[in-house]
């Protein structure tokens, strides 16, 4: 099993195929299985990187606390021992996260940023907020991992044909550790860099759903900070798009890939 041993945390990680380093960097709760469609897919050009944010998957879950600059921090250092930067970087609602901090912290090491159904902030603003927040702590504490992931699966894949991707959606969920999911969701509430985005140079694609649990109208509007910003909308789909609809995935992903000569 390939394990990055980096100064304070052990990283599971995967690198397949040649070409300009592509990083995917997962979301809360998931690990490199969320690229499972891309994978092979971008690896017939790219040298693809996935990796297990600290508290996920097979990487290490040490106590916290844990915070967003942290696994951009872990994500540099990886991207360091693994590869040649400038590499192209996408990241998916956590990893989305993490990807926007790492493009503020490090630019020299971004030569392009795609972010998929994420946002630079997570602020709880609003009563109605908060308690949502603090509802999912709730559940993991009394009910449990798997409990949250049946909830998340039905909001995330509704329809009756996605009855497989949920079935597995639940039994990865349910793997997590409590006490790594509950540091992980700490270090999101409350995060922004929402006043930083003008930092951020390289090209950047955003890729939204249409019902995704944020407006496109909001990602509409923190485009607008961003100098050499874009916006892709994918039609009737949710949170979960890369396993939704791959191959329309793949195929934004790919076009905005190539535009930037690679």
């Amino acid at each position: 099993m390939p394990i990055l041993h980096l100064d304070d945390i052990n990283l599971y990680y995967e690198i397949t195929g040649q070409g300009d380093p592509l990083v995917f960097i997962h979301g809360l709760g998931s690990s490199t299985r969320d690229w499972e469609a891309q994978a092979d897919f971008f690896a017939k050009r790219y040298q693809v990187i996935l990796f297990d944010v600290r508290g996920h998957g097979k990487s290490a879950k040490p106590p916290g606390p844990y915070s967003i600059p942290l696994f951009a921090a872990d994500t540099a250092k990886l991207i360091e021992k693994l590869t040649t930067a400038p590499v192209h970087v996408v990241g998916i609602s956590m990893g989305g996260m993490i990807a926007f901090q790492l493009a503020i912290d490090h630019p020299e090491m971004l030569k392009s940023l795609v972010i998929v159904n994420s946002s630079p902030e997570y602020v709880a603003r609003t009563f109605q907020e908060r308690l949502q927040a603090w509802q999912r702590f709730l559940v993991v504490r009394i009910f449990g991992m798997r409990k949250i992931g049946e909830i998340l699966s039905e909001r995330i894949f509704p329809k009756p044909e996605h009855g497989e991707i949920r079935d597995v959606f639940v039994e990865r969920w349910a793997e997590n550790d409590p006490r790594a999911y509950r540091e992980s969701m700490r270090a999101i509430l409350g995060w922004s860099v929402m006043g930083r985005l003008g930092e951020i140079t390289c090209p950047t694609l955003v890729i939204a759903s249409d019902e995704d649990y944020t407006p496109v109208e909001e990602k509409e509007a923190y485009l607008e900070q961003i100098p050499k910003g874009e916006l892709a909308v994918v039609e009737d789909a949710r949170h979960g798009l890369p396993a939704e609809k791959p191959e329309e995935f793949n195929a934004v992903l790919e076009s905005f890939l190539q535009s930037q000569g690679s």
